[in-house]
């Protein structure tokens, strides 16, 4: 218990803590670059454009086919962009495959006269989709769209190996190389979990209350 006790310092949990804010940072960072992105290739995926149709369609089948790690590689190493900003363009261009795929689902959901009245009303493609179809059409995307964002938040994870970025996972090994003791060493990878589900738990149930509160309303 003593071994436990010197380790559960206030310095080291704001330690922890710091690398937590910036996990969260690069995943909100992320889902929300990742939604303008996304919702861009779902709108390209129904275009009467048979170029922007088969781009968005490439662009979702090769990142839902390739592994995240593999991104995150190619923006530091490759791109040799600073690690903060690999990590979010990797995560952005990774993520927005998924999140085109959710856009489109909702965009699917919006019924089929509020486009015609869209358009009786004289407004173009781009104010139809902003002001009328994508509001509506978010509602439906929430649950969907927080779902992600806790992924997101779990692969940041992949940082630390690939590019010693220090998120919660990179602050946690840097913490174990501290202490030699095996009790330690468990117990800095127990508290790591603790805060990975708290903050995942929390998330899923406003997933939960969220789709809740949409089934009730309907």
């Amino acid at each position: 218990m003593s071994d436990i006790a010197a380790l559960l310092t206030w310095t080291n949990i704001r330690f922890l803590l710091e690398g937590l804010g910036l996990t969260l940072i690069i995943s909100a960072l992320a889902i929300a670059c990742s939604i303008v992105l996304g919702a861009v290739i779902s709108i390209m995926r129904g275009s009467s454009s048979r170029l922007l149709r088969g781009f968005a369609i490439a662009y979702v089948e090769l990142f839902k086919n390739t592994p995240l790690l593999l991104w995150i590689m190619f923006t530091f190493f490759v791109a040799q962009l600073p690690p903060l900003p690999a990590a979010v363009l990797a995560f952005t261009l990774f993520t927005a495959a998924s999140v085109a795929e959710i856009v489109r689902g909702g965009l699917a959901s919006v019924p089929a006269g509020q486009y015609e009245a869209a358009r009786s009303q004289g407004f173009s493609a781009p104010q139809m989709y902003l002001y009328i179809i994508l509001p509506r059409a978010l509602r439906n995307m929430v649950p969907a769209l927080l779902s992600q964002f806790v992924t997101t938040i779990k692969d940041t994870s992949y940082l630390w190996g690939a590019m010693a970025l220090q998120e919660l996972m990179g602050r946690g090994m840097i913490l174990m190389n501290s202490y030699n003791s095996t009790v330690q060493i468990f117990a800095i990878f127990g508290l790591m979990a603790l805060i990975y589900f708290v903050v995942c738990f929390t998330l899923s149930q406003i997933v939960r209350a969220y789709q809740r509160r949409l089934k009730g309303a309907r």
